[in-house]
């Protein structure tokens, strides 16, 4: 990377050069479309340039040549008078790719409105209302674009699952995204990217959700994920029918600066009789698989014929293409990963993911036990991120400062976004939480004895019971009484400093040093070398674990609310209601690929110490904690002490 493009990056947003435009968020209009005879199964019409920004073709405005414009299948590039013609589907997205230094209009919600649906026979009887018959197509799709000089140093700003399934969780979205986006610059930020679960199966909450967003003066380009699916289509083609009116198509393309976009479909519902897997067996609940269609390799082919070779490629998926958290799961990562690794080649490509409410950074090399088996792949061949979910382990835990879960996530991270940084082919990642700044990117604990009998106790609980339930866990965050307190025995027994670094890569660099002396090296728990995902309290995030052990709302009564204000809900209706207990067990941080840890010193005397821990991360740059903790040859009382007052 060269010198001054990784110093710009790596100085944050205010870096980027002087002199760049902003991006143009008030050019609201639609796609021209003419009606008229049309002549059969072509599509045919003009990009122009739309100089008075009604987005209507008029006499003397220019047609915009050398411009990428699709069917979802074919792939051809507009001529010197800005026309296209493309063979037509019955149902098909007709599509143009914004090319770099233009812009299509925005609707009011500010989603880019770049393609137009054709769906002959519109879709069949859906519970969210699908796509209306839109008949023959128009005698001429014409796809207006206004000049917008954004230049090769720009931002955009990424989202995992948003997931809400009620409008309790829709103002959750509010009070993080749209608060946040309204109290930041957003001048230099492009485009906003949500990786898909934008809702938690209710479709009819789209419109409050875009109105929330849009707050932030931002285009926002969307993925489609498994829970944003028309459940009852019978079709995978009819599967998306409903994203497909209010966002547009499930997969397409666009460029900014020197990065071309690519925005993929990998949900295939309902996979049964068509996937080979048992969970896709005929005689199955309708379930989805992850999977790249054929038509969409095709198309995917046909756009990066024209995408020159040195351009950086990145790739959106919902389903991760492989991940840590279910490496073995194949339901969760691409079967047909080869194929586009094979498409992708050894172009430059960031892969962008969400799904599995983790974050996860997986560099080139690095592999996992069970990716052969789940993807027909070995070591990862680009470098992806598994983006994490703004609604962290599904809205689920007690309220934090901004009375919103904390939802912590289940590899240990807070809910949070990425923020990507690009300045020409190159990019720099950070991970943003809501509640803190850049500089907050991990959080250290200690995995005593005394943390492993506990959590042993809790994982068993949640393999025994269902839960919520009515029946009291045999530990709670109580039980564990003061963490940074550790006993001479803890220490005899092996003690580990346990550093979960949240946006943590194979690369990362992990030290402390305890009261200021020399500094000793953390190792990664997982080395990513092919070996199978480690699991269990030897292996936990101890802080996350805590977080994650007692959630007090499930407790909730009021003689006013009665049963149905009880706890709280997730999930399509679930109720969080019973005693007061942990998350489920699959939910629960016994595993991360980015936890560091090391032992302490087993004879470190009693008395207050300092720890000072230090990450330097894949582009050089360091972060820093520090926290105090004690050393005692005994815990003492921590309740109140009554024999004073007797």
């Amino acid at each position: 990377m060269r010198k001054l493009t990784l110093a710009l990056l790596l100085a944050g947003t205010g870096a980027f050069a002087s002199g760049v435009v902003a991006k143009d968020a008030g050019y609201v209009g639609n796609v021209d479309t003419v009606h008229g005879e049309q002549a059969a199964k072509r599509a045919s019409g003009k990009v122009f340039v739309d100089t008075n920004r009604n987005s209507r073709l008029d006499a003397g405005e220019s047609g915009l040549p050398g411009v990428l414009v699709s069917n979802g299948r074919e792939v051809v590039v507009t001529g010197p008078d800005g026309s296209y013609e493309l063979p037509a589907y019955d149902d098909m997205n007709l599509f143009v790719t914004k090319p770099a230094e233009f812009s299509p209009p925005v609707n009011a919600d500010l989603v880019p409105q770049f393609n137009y649906v054709h769906k002959v026979a519109g879709s069949p009887d859906l519970r969210f209302g699908g796509i209306e018959p839109t008949g023959p197509l128009p005698q001429a799709v014409n796809f207006p674009l206004i000049e917008d000089k954004v230049g090769d140093d720009f931002q955009c700003l990424v989202f995992g699952d948003t997931q809400p399934y009620t409008n309790a969780e829709i103002s959750y979205v509010r009070k993080t995204v749209g608060n946040m986006l309204t109290n930041r610059d957003n001048s230099k930020t492009q485009c906003l990217l949500f990786e898909g679960d934008v809702m938690g199966d209710d479709l009819s909450l789209y419109p409050r959700f875009k109105k929330i967003i849009a707050t932030g003066g931002v285009p926002q380009y969307y993925v489609a994920g498994n829970h944003d699916l028309d459940f009852d289509a019978t079709s995978d083609a009819d599967s998306f029918d409903t994203f497909r009116r209010e966002f547009g198509p499930e997969y397409y393309s666009f460029d900014i600066g020197q990065v071309h976009f690519i925005v993929l479909d990998d949900v295939r519902y309902p996979c049964n009789g068509v996937d080979s897997h048992a969970f896709c067996d005929l005689s199955a609940k309708p379930s989805y698989n992850g999977v790249i269609s054929e038509r969409q390799l095709e198309w995917l082919k046909n756009d990066l014929a024209h995408v020159p070779d040195d351009k950086l490629i990145v790739l959106s998926a919902h389903i991760p293409f492989v991940t840590y958290t279910d490496a073995s799961a194949q339901k969760h990562q691409v079967d047909n990963l080869d194929k586009l690794y094979e498409l992708i080649g050894d172009r430059p490509a960031l892969g962008l993911s969400g799904h599995t409410h983790t974050t996860e950074q997986i560099l080139p090399g690095e592999y996992f036990k069970g990716w052969k088996e789940a993807t027909n792949t070995g070591p990862a061949k680009f470098h992806q991120i598994v983006t994490g979910a703004v609604s962290g382990s599904w809205w689920a835990g007690d309220l934090n400062n901004s009375g919103v879960p904390h939802g912590t996530q289940r590899l240990g991270s807070p809910r949070g976004y990425y923020v990507l940084d690009f300045s020409g082919p190159d990019y720099v990642d950070t991970y943003m939480t809501f509640e803190g700044t850049r500089d907050d990117q991990l959080h250290v604990s200690f995995n005593t004895p005394r943390f492993r009998d506990w959590a042993e106790k809790l994982v068993s609980y949640t393999d025994l019971y269902d839960v919520p339930s009515d029946i009291t866990p045999p530990v709670t965050v109580n039980d564990l009484g003061d963490m940074d307190m550790l006993t001479k025995k803890d220490l005899a027994d092996t003690t580990y400093v346990a550093v979960n670094v949240w946006n943590g890569s194979k690369d990362s660099e992990v030290s402390f040093r305890i009261n200021g002396g020399s500094a000793s090296v953390a190792m990664r728990t997982q080395k990513g070398d092919g070996e199978e995902v480690l699991d269990g309290p030897t292996y936990a995030d101890p802080l996350a674990l805590a977080r994650q052990s007692t959630n007090g709302r499930i407790a909730v009564r009021s003689t006013e609310g009665g049963e149905v204000n009880s706890g709280f809900y997730t999930w399509q209706g679930t109720h969080w209601t019973g005693a007061a207990g942990p998350f489920q067990n699959w939910m629960l941080s016994t595993k991360s690929s980015h936890l560091w840890r090391a032992e302490l010193p087993k004879d470190l005397p009693v008395g207050i110490h300092t720890l000072e821990v230090t990450t330097t991360d894949r582009y050089g740059r360091s972060f820093r904690q520090t926290k105090t903790f004690e050393v005692v040859e005994d815990l003492p009382q921590m309740t109140w002490q009554d024999k004073f007052w007797q």
